[in-house]
Order: structure tokens, then sequence, then C-alpha cells
């Protein structure tokens, strides 16, 4: 059965990418600095599909099941290289995703930034 986000866990994902790494004997090479900079790589690859296209060009994008398939081919690598950089560092991705949008709340109050992207923005 295939995975989807409805029914896979985060933890499931990490084994996932663990296992592939040790199957290969990639952990010699998976230090923080390698895989943070690998990260940034494949965020770059993401970004060029976006490249010079206007926002409304890019939200259409998901109307070429091509593009999105590249899209979420990228979006994967990215994925994966995070997952690689929390398992090499022992962190517990849900709690601090948990702890960042507490202080994400926090930063940005939904009362004061509904509909804008900063206190001078007089909204969109």
């Amino acid at each position: 059965m295939p995975l989807s986000d409805k029914q896979t866990t985060l933890a499931t994902l990490r084994t996932i990418v663990a296992q592939f790494v040790a199957e290969r004997d990639w952990r010699q090479f998976h230090t923080p600095k390698n895989l943070s900079m690998s990260l940034a790589v494949e965020a770059a690859e993401l970004m060029e599909h976006f490249q010079w296209l206007t926002p409304r060009e890019s939200r259409e994008l998901a109307d070429s099941a091509d593009k999105l398939r590249e899209v979420a081919d990228e979006i994967s690598d990215v994925l994966c290289y995070a997952l690689a950089l929390a398992n090499e560092l022992e962190i517990d991705v849900a709690a601090a995703f948990e702890r960042k949008m507490a202080a994400n709340r926090k930063k940005y109050p939904a009362e004061e930034f509904r509909g804008r992207y900063g206190p001078d923005d007089p909204g969109r």
C-alpha cells in the first residue's frame, strides 16, 4: 500500500531515511555540515521551478501534472535531507516543530498579522 500523509507518521519517514542511509553505508558522509549543505542545494533546486514566475503562474504550476511531479520530487529531496539531519543530530522533529510554532504564534499574533506579512504592511 502506498504511503500517504494521512496514514504515515514522521517516525516512519525517519526510519525509511535511516534504512536507506544504512543500506548504502552513507552515515560516514552524513555529517551535519554535509547534510545542511545538501538540504540548501535541494531547496535551491526547488526554488528553480518557481524562478521568474509571477505569483499567479506559481500557483498555476499545480495544473501541470509533470511540473507538479518535479516539484514533489524536490520537496521529497528537501524532506529527506531534513530528516537525515534530524536523525544524525537526534532531534525530535515533532517537539521542535511544536516549540517553534508556539514561538511563531507569539511573534506573529493572528490579530496583528492576519492578511499582512508585517506590522507596517497595510494588507493586500
